[in-house]
């Protein structure tokens, strides 16, 4: 992949600094025997730690969120809803838990293998939605935990054409309970690789009736 690695410093800041800066940057990943897929990256979330309700890790650490609380430049890799990854970027100094959720991308290399993995998306949708990333990626929990600054690995980030800041958008999170009034949703005004925003819905228990 042709692009400068990001150092380990530019993910040691605040995560609401981090995050923004990240639109723009490609995220590479190269599976055993997969071939690689790279995308721009064009739509994240930021995740506070144990100052946000909204956060994995604002209960305290847990075997699953255990990678937010290492060093910075590291992939937090989750299984949500019993059928999909998500994957984190770890932020901020040692201990503080922070990490940018990466929501969407432009496929930028790899495309066919990409479309292997998605067969029935458009160019648009291959990686248009977290769990979309991490499949048109290959993405899986064997990938929790990896360096994504260690020269060579497989799982990296590279410098892209960082977006125009005028074109950068902020906005409430998508689907979380706790604080979703935070404005810490951020992409690329206008790019058609972000996905739409969904307000969190509670789940609706279903009513016991006699019937029942």
């Amino acid at each position: 992949m042709n692009g400068a690695l990001l150092p380990r410093d530019f993910f040691d800041r605040p995560v609401e600094e981090v995050a923004p800066s990240l639109l723009g940057h490609v995220l590479s990943h190269r599976a055993p025997g997969g071939g690689e897929v790279a995308v721009r990256l064009t739509e994240v979330e930021a995740y506070a730690g144990p100052l946000d309700p909204a956060s994995h890790a604002y209960r305290g650490r847990t075997p699953r969120n255990a990678v937010m609380f290492g060093p910075p430049g590291h992939a937090y890799v989750y299984f949500t809803y019993g059928m999909h990854f998500c994957m984190n970027l770890v932020c901020g100094p040692d201990g503080t838990s922070m990490a940018v959720l990466l929501r969407a991308g432009e496929i930028v290399a790899g495309e066919d293998v990409a479309r292997a993995r998605r067969p029935r998306s458009s160019v648009r949708d291959l990686a248009r939605g977290p769990a979309r990333l991490c499949q048109a990626l290959g993405i899986a929990r064997e990938q929790n935990g990896l360096d994504v600054c260690a020269p060579g690995g497989p799982l990296t980030v590279h410098a892209g054409d960082p977006a125009d800041p005028a074109l950068i958008r902020n906005g409430p999170r998508t689907g979380v309970n706790g604080a979703k009034e935070v404005p810490w949703r951020f992409w690329i005004d206008g790019d058609p690789t972000v996905s739409p925003y969904r307000a969190h819905v509670p789940r609706q228990r279903k009513k016991i009736t006699a019937a029942d």
